[in-house]
């Protein structure tokens, strides 16, 4: 046959000479399926085969044999032996206690707990706990006591209600909110005169004074017994200090409670930031020293600036001044801030004491 007729039939019929007809094996693979190496160098276009036939080899040859396994990658874990790292060891018991830390040092690993405390000074313990007594002058303020009485804290051992000569149910309502409470009669007339006779029948090592008409929240009284614990002796509440307020200050109040507050840090050389405030914690074994004899609002200026006169270490805590409950308040500001005024001057270091001076000038 003419070479022309040989080419047109395969043009014709769509296949080239190296194609082999459906059911035949490729003439270009190998036996056992496999591309040979005339095949291969067709695929990638070498000299001596046709760079269109590639293709139409790749489809018609069988598949190919399943690949190698890979390389294990930076992912995959190491196979051999010698290339796998040794398991880190479990952690102990004393390693869980004190976490690894860069600045620890090697003796620290396994010692002491972290619950531990070290102690700052040989002769530090555990603070002993000390009795307190709260002592609540009360002037018809049967309305006021449940709310104070429901809020005072369990430090409190004891609590001296002192009546003075109230017509209301006071004595009764203190009795049913706190049946332990301890109610005792005012012997004379004042809001000095009833402190002095609480302070005169609390049994507790630290005393504490705060009002009865809901202007004083006894959740603080915590914190004046922590200066108490930590070695101060006569602890008082400021309204002008980070933390403390007062929602009851009027402008004659607050501009009298400044004026005097000059005259004492003046007058005695202190630092303090509040003076007519009545919520205070001492001591009761410097009751003596405090050598307490007013009778009316004045005591709260007197036992202040008694204490600064015996040396006493004086420590003042944050405290809100909230308004009064219910009532009205037996506080006359002008009266009472003259009566202050003449005890901070009259107590004044250097000055003739009044229990020195004759009976006509008290």
């Amino acid at each position: 046959m003419p070479p022309d007729a040989d080419s047109r039939r395969a043009r014709s019929s769509g296949s080239s000479p190296a194609q082999a007809g459906p059911g035949r094996r490729a003439p270009d693979t190998a036996p056992d399926g496999s591309p040979t190496a005339t095949a291969d160098a067709s695929a990638d276009g070498s000299p001596g085969h046709s760079p269109e036939a590639a293709p139409s080899a790749a489809l018609l040859a069988p598949p190919a044999a399943p690949a190698a396994p890979v390389a294990p990658t930076a992912l995959t874990a190491p196979t051999t032996p010698a290339a796998t790292p040794s398991a880190p060891a479990a952690p102990s018991a004393s390693d869980r206690a004190v976490p690894d830390h860069p600045n620890r040092r090697a003796e620290d690993r396994g010692g002491r707990r972290r619950t531990d405390r070290p102690m700052r000074r040989s002769g530090d313990g555990v603070v002993p706990t000390h009795t307190v007594s709260l002592v609540i002058p009360a002037h018809n303020e049967a309305r006021n006591i449940p709310w104070v009485f429901e809020q005072i804290p369990r430090c409190v051992d004891e609590v001296i209600l002192v009546d003075g000569a109230s017509s209301d149910a006071t004595v009764p309502m203190a009795r049913y909110c706190l049946p332990t409470v301890r109610s005792v009669q005012q012997r004379g007339r004042g809001k000095g005169d009833a402190l002095r006779t609480g302070f005169a029948a609390a049994g507790g090592e630290y005393i504490v004074m705060m009002d009865a008409d809901g202007s004083m929240w006894p959740g603080e009284i915590p914190h004046f017994l922590h200066f108490l614990d930590n070695g101060f002796d006569f602890v008082k509440g400021s309204r002008c200090i980070a933390g403390g307020g007062s929602l009851d200050f009027t402008r004659v109040r607050s501009l009298g409670n400044r004026a005097l507050l000059a005259v004492v840090n003046r007058l005695y050389g202190a630092r303090l930031t509040d003076l007519c405030y009545g919520y205070c914690a001492f001591r009761r074994s410097f009751l003596d020293a405090l050598d307490l004899r007013s009778t009316g609002f004045e005591i709260e200026a007197e036992m202040v600036a008694h204490a600064l006169r015996s040396g006493l270490r004086i420590a003042e805590v944050p405290s809100l001044e909230l308004p009064r409950r219910s009532g009205r308040s037996h506080l006359h500001a002008v009266s009472d801030g003259r009566r202050v005024l003449r005890t901070l001057i009259a107590e004044r270091p250097g000055a003739r004491s009044s229990a020195d001076a004759p009976a006509g000038e008290r």
